[in-house]
């Protein structure tokens, strides 16, 4: 049974993505530093390990590999999913919240996937970052996040290119708007409107649509897949350069 470890498991993308390689035969490693969440979700479960840490440290990092190791003996696939977001306007922004976003959204990629290599030098094994689309298109209050987004898609190319002699393929998925409970309750019906009009598919994605392909680009189906990054953002991406209304 192939082993992923998913970072950021306990909630939304993360644990759609664990019932989705669950229900292919996957054995997963859920982390997250919100424990109690993590423990719950994790006894509903069959076949998942779960592990509490925050992946923005990096003694709990190593800590968390050799764990992970211990128990399942392998990894065969890494998927960086943890991530905070911190909204605001750029003069707002200050360096302590621009911190808080980076050390997860983008050292804990780099630490997890340092922390793996050899793990997945032995299995040659997949990783996939998650991203964003703000991380492709620029957008108000978005500077740390979208930042951070961005990086992790330069990140994945960089590991790709270095990696691929090991076998080690790495690609990242940028989601575009995803209907989860936190969205849900923040977005007005103004603003649902308005994403709707600029997705050519007129409708958020769900958490199971960006697991999906998230689980795609852990498998063997993807096996000369590298160094991509694949917006699911029902065409959102795309949008970019005309307005709505002309597109009307």
């Amino acid at each position: 049974m192939k082993t992923a470890l998913i970072t950021g498991a306990a909630r939304g993308i993360g644990l759609s993505t664990t019932d989705i390689l669950n229900g292919q035969g996957w054995h997963v490693i859920m982390v997250d530093r919100a424990e109690t969440k993590l423990f719950d979700e994790a006894l509903s479960r069959s076949q998942v390990t779960p592990l509490c840490y925050d992946i923005s440290q990096p003694q709990q990092v190593d800590t968390m590999i050799a764990e992970a190791l211990s128990v399942r003996g392998q990894i065969d696939a890494l998927v960086n999913n943890a991530g905070v977001a911190d909204f605001g306007h750029i003069e707002d922004t200050t360096f302590a919240r621009w911190r808080k976003v980076m050390e997860t959204n983008l050292d804990g990629v780099f630490l997890c996937t340092q922390a793996a290599i050899p793990a997945l030098k032995a299995s040659r094994g997949s990783i996939v970052n998650i991203a964003s689309i703000s991380g492709l298109r620029a957008s108000t209050l978005r500077v740390a996040y979208g930042t951070s987004k961005a990086a992790v898609i330069h990140l994945t190319q960089q590991q790709a290119v270095e990696l691929g002699e090991y076998g080690i393929r790495v690609n990242s998925v940028a989601p575009g708007p995803v209907r989860t409970k936190l969205a849900m309750a923040v977005h007005t019906q103004d603003i649902i409107d308005a994403y709707h009009d600029a997705i050519p598919l007129n409708r958020y994605g769900s958490e199971a649509e960006i697991g999906q392909v998230i689980a795609f680009l852990c498998s063997e189906q993807a096996s000369f897949v590298t160094g991509q990054n694949i917006s699911v953002d029902g065409g959102f991406e795309s949008t970019g350069i005309g307005l709505p209304s002309l597109r009307a």
